[in-house]
């Protein structure tokens, strides 16, 4: 039988889980990072990381990026939860809703944007076999990302390079930006 794995509070104020075993975590007394410039995100780790797939929900003000744009080894799926966005994928541009799914393949190039006037609320799932590796994936370069703010002057597997002018993010209590 696997144990429940107990929620913890954090210094800076929500719970995490504190270590191994299933676990029912509400989002509203999860501990989340404010990221400036690319919205807030709450990790559903604590920790201990999930060994097989990430699972990260994200809240995005209008033109607040996921991350740079880039390409894993691994898959990476996007649900819009609520609101509209825009997904950068291959070099194109693409409006989301509402209910989309984004579904990129081992090295699909992409990144997804808040729009409209609210932004928007996105589930990432990714899988993790080989993106703690030195071949995770890189961040590529791209016109299209460029102009949005999200791409880099020149291809990078590193993460402090690609995201060099954003602050780091700050753990946070959850402030009531969930939609209704």
């Amino acid at each position: 039988m696997v144990p429940e794995a107990p929620l913890v509070p954090t210094e800076e104020g929500g719970l995490v889980p504190g270590g191994d075993g299933w676990f029912v975590l509400n989002a509203e007394e999860a501990r989340w990072r404010d990221r400036p410039g690319r919205g807030r995100s709450l990790p559903f780790e604590g920790p201990t990381e999930f060994p097989q797939t990430a699972v990260v929900l994200y809240v995005l003000g209008p033109g607040e990026p996921i991350g740079m744009y880039h390409w894993e080894v691994d898959q990476e799926d996007f649900l819009v939860l609520a609101g509209a966005g825009v997904l950068l994928i291959e070099g194109e541009e693409r409006p989301l809703r509402r209910w989309d799914f984004v579904h990129c393949p081992s090295g699909v190039a992409h990144m997804i944007i808040g729009g409209g006037e609210a932004g928007c609320t996105i589930l990432a799932l990714g899988a993790r076999e080989r993106s703690r590796t030195e071949e995770w994936g890189r961040y590529a370069v791209d016109a299209t990302a460029q102009r949005h703010g999200v791409g880099v002057e020149r291809e990078t597997s590193d993460p402090d390079e690609a995201y060099e002018r954003f602050a780091d993010p700050t753990p946070t209590r959850y402030g009531g930006w969930l939609p209704g």
